[in-house]
């Protein structure tokens, strides 16, 4: 580390990014103290405005409760305050002096496992809550597997509630062993074991007087530390059209630009492009940010290119160099989490959601279903229903360029939608796959909407 007394060189835009701000979610069963554990890094961390904390010492002293219940912290909803539980995803933002925190406090009951894909599908690193007296239960495997299915790089096993074992090593060794094992099967690059009591504060933000025997970092320390990889500063440039700019003023009669946030990447002036699905190529003529030129935008900067071409570009389309095109294709094998109450079923007509483009799309095929308990594979089980995970095959009526999800997280992620009410059904990504048995033949469309 460079000693402070040192010289530093000025940060650039990248280094600034990688070293001061971490996004990460918090997952776990019901009641094994997530939002307890966020509270108390607010609260430890100095991170709680005096009236947000007497707004939480208030409602305690109401419920009969003699010191501030900080779980309050994060469960803002009503409904989540009188039922005791979390039901929906609570962002909160709070800093230290070493590192800046986007966090995702995400439910824990099963019938809101959903949430839990929004929250971690842009985290940089997921904190698992096992409770010390159950150990590794179900939800805490499926919380894994979505970890591991959205490839978030760092995960941090938190062993809760040590304060009712005892705080006993051989309970925590026993815990962060079995799901370390499990973890590892699903390729879940790195995990991290803590012991903790979020209600005592115990390893969270000061290291724990009564767990001697643990040596490593606290949860803050963990969080503070950790190598932060942006992984879309590093892919080919993509750039989704969200919307055509034709001012037709006096000053700029010609002006054309095709605007959106870049997801991942970087463009320059003079640039060759090429447009997905056309295929149609070009050169970047320009660059506009906040309404002023430069010569070159990364993400996720929200931008409007200008081409030297008067080519067809439309909201939905797809922009990137030339040399790094992805294939298109309207046939997409993806990993998916079913997220909808209602079923997904071989047949079923959906609209499929990719960036900036809807298009319509059949599920001609669900290859598999993962058996969380051992990882095995149920296969062609015909449909998935809520909280299910499974390979899918998906048609569709037009061309789609999607990267693989392992390249990119923005742009080789899709989500299918009900084209009746609307209704997210699924989040999928693309490429990510474990091992599917031989799919069956592709089911008939008995509607003919067949493509």
């Amino acid at each position: 580390m460079t000693s402070t007394t040192e010289p530093v060189e000025p940060l650039s835009v990248w280094q600034l990014s990688e070293t001061t701000l971490l996004r990460f979610a918090t997952a776990g069963s019901v009641d094994d103290g997530k939002s307890t554990l966020v509270g108390r890094l607010l609260h430890d961390s100095k991170s709680v405005l005096t009236d947000q904390l007497e707004a939480v010492e208030r409602a305690s002293a109401s419920r009969g409760q003699d010191v501030p219940d900080l779980a309050l912290l994060t469960d803002g909803l009503r409904a989540e305050r009188e039922q005791g539980i979390t039901i929906d995803v609570a962002y909160r933002y709070f800093a230290t002096p070493r590192r800046r925190f986007i966090l995702a406090d995400t439910p824990g009951h099963v019938q809101y496992t959903r949430n839990m894909v929004t929250g971690a599908s842009t985290a940089e690193l997921t904190v698992i809550l096992v409770d010390a007296r159950n150990g590794v239960v179900e939800q805490t495997r499926r919380h894994a597997a979505i970890a591991a299915l959205l490839r978030v790089p760092h995960v941090v096993l938190a062993v809760n509630k040590m304060d009712l074992v005892d705080y006993q090593e051989s309970v925590f060794a026993a815990i962060a062993e079995e799901f370390t094992a499990y973890a590892t099967e699903l390729g879940v690059p790195e995990v991290t074991a803590i012991p903790i009591s979020a209600l005592e504060g115990d390893n969270v933000v000061e290291a724990s007087a009564v767990m001697d025997w643990y040596g490593g970092p606290t949860v803050l320390e963990h969080l503070e530390t950790v190598p932060v990889s942006h992984d879309l500063a590093h892919c080919h440039a993509r750039l989704p059209v969200q919307y055509v700019i034709r001012p037709q003023t006096a000053e700029h009669p010609d002006y054309r630009g095709y605007a959106g946030q870049i997801a991942a990447g970087t463009f320059r002036v003079g640039d060759e492009v090429t447009v997905l699905p056309s295929g149609r190529t070009s050169k970047v003529s320009a660059i506009d940010v906040l309404g002023e030129p430069v010569d070159a935008a990364w993400t996720p900067q929200s931008v409007t290119l200008l081409l030297e071409d008067d080519i067809d570009v439309s909201r939905g389309d797809l922009i990137v160099p030339s040399e790094d095109a992805p294939a298109t294709s309207q046939d997409v094998e993806a990993t998916v989490c079913h997220v909808a109450d209602a079923p997904l079923t071989v047949g079923h007509r959906v609209l499929l959601k990719h960036g900036t483009r809807t298009v319509k799309a059949i599920v001609k095929d669900i290859p598999a279903r993962l058996t969380l308990d051992d990882l095995s594979l149920h296969p062609h089980p015909g449909q998935l229903v809520a909280n299910d995970i499974g390979r899918v095959k998906v048609r569709t009526a037009e061309p789609l360029p999607a990267d693989s999800y392992a390249d990119s997280r923005r742009t080789g992620s899709f989500i299918l939608i009900d084209p009746s009410d609307g209704t997210t059904l699924t989040a999928g990504m693309v490429g990510e796959s474990f091992a599917a048995p031989e799919p069956v033949k592709d089911a008939a469309d008995a509607d003919g909407w067949d493509f």
